[in-house]
């Protein structure tokens, strides 16, 4: 399992039935968790949690405050500064796991100064600004709700980023992938998160299992002649590290592509204890 250490002002506090309890910068949530069907270690704990996302039969839920919390508030993953705002849907707008490949990614940019990275279903780009603060000359930031792209751009004004070469995109991944095909365009990082459903800017329809297929032969052609790294996070349920890593295999023997695919969980290690609660997993290829 790929965890990080680097990301000191998140601390998971505890996990279990069903939910997680975590401190994001000092402010305590506690918001569901289907993989965490193990009983809580620490029910001590769970009464100082300041937010509350309960969830609804009908679908969705809402937020209980104990206390008045302001809109949003910031965390920092090593120099970098990122917004934190509870949303309706549970989410904050960052998914701590994520620090194992924002570890990795600032780790094979220094290897490559003056690299162009493409993000895609980039969310509120705090892989973007990792990128861009380890030294791409170039960062795509690609996602089909502006509302994000916004959010990504705060996460970069905050990060200090406001001159560096970051592109923002509003629309359907796919879509944008094939015309940088025909463009002749080339990246020497390329990171994905595809959703397991949803709809594009304009309505297209996104399903996994129909889509995998497509985003990863065009994330291959789309990667330079002498390229770095391409990670897919994938949170789609019912599919195991072994089969992304199977599709991106077969993919990257087709483009005859030299380097190897890893896959593994990404997981958060629940402090003061010896378990790891986990979040979905990473399959990456790199020289």
């Amino acid at each position: 399992m790929l965890n990080s250490n680097n990301f000191k002002d998140y601390i998971l506090l505890d996990a279990g039935d069903e939910e997680k309890l975590e401190s994001w910068n000092g402010i305590i949530l506690r918001r569901p968790d289907p993989m965490a069907i193990w009983p809580k270690i620490k029910p001590e704990l769970w009464s100082e949690a300041d937010g509350y996302y309960h969830r609804s039969s009908k679908g969705g839920g809402s937020w209980e405050f104990k206390k008045k919390l302001p809109n949003s508030w910031t965390v920092n993953y090593n120099d970098l500064t990122f917004k934190v705002s509870p949303t309706n849907f549970k989410h904050t707008g960052i998914f701590p796991e994520q620090a194992a490949n924002w570890d990795f990614i600032s780790e094979k940019l220094k290897t490559k100064p003056g690299a162009k990275v493409l993000n895609l279903f980039a969310y509120s780009g705090v892989a973007t600004t990792v990128a861009s603060a380890a030294g791409a000359e170039e960062v795509v930031h690609v996602d089909a709700s502006k509302g994000m792209v916004e959010w990504a751009k705060e996460n970069r004004d905050l990060s200090h980023l406001t001159d560096s070469k970051i592109r923002y995109i509003v629309e359907d991944c796919l879509k944008f992938m094939r015309r940088e095909v025909r463009r002749g365009r080339k990246y020497d990082g390329i990171i994905m998160d595809p959703p397991s459903y949803g709809r594009g800017p304009n309505n297209e329809l996104f399903k996994f299992e129909e889509q995998i297929n497509p985003l990863i032969e065009e994330a291959v052609n789309l990667l330079s002649d002498d390229p770095l790294f391409l990670i897919i996070n994938t949170y789609t349920t019912g599919y195991s590290s072994t089969t992304i890593a199977n599709v991106l295999n077969r993919h990257i023997e087709k483009a005859n592509l030299k380097g190897h695919v890893e896959a593994d969980e990404l997981g958060i290690h629940i402090k003061d204890t010896d378990y790891f609660l986990p979040c979905g997993f990473t399959t990456r290829w790199s020289k």
